[in-house]
């Protein structure tokens, strides 16, 4: 019964419904990597790879709201987005501007 339930279901998904059940647990594995650093750093701390695959997740789901022609789906991953991509640049900033100190 399972089975017969499980092969209907795999039948009627379409390309784009895998893409988008794929972004989606891309886009929740970040919290799951966030859980396993902070306990790692015995702190609550939201390391790099977060963003990384916020960003990658985010996309992916952006894919698949224009495919849907979503609009608020796609306007809540744009601005997902911008969040993600914005907090990347200012890591990077800040590592920048540390190495540069200790030169």
């Amino acid at each position: 019964m399972l089975a017969e339930f499980i092969e209907r279901l795999l039948d009627n998904l379409s390309f784009w419904a895998i893409i988008g059940f794929g972004g989606q647990a891309v886009f929740a594995s970040r919290f799951i990597v966030q859980w396993i650093h902070s306990e790692r750093v015995r702190r609550s701390e939201i390391p790099l790879a977060f963003w990384y695959i916020s960003l990658v997740g985010g996309i992916v789901l952006l894919v698949y709201a224009v495919h849907r022609a979503d609009p608020v789906f796609i306007i809540g991953q744009v601005t997902g987005l911008f969040v993600y991509v914005r907090n990347l640049n200012l890591i990077y900033r800040e590592r920048r501007r540390l190495a540069a100190e200790v030169t």
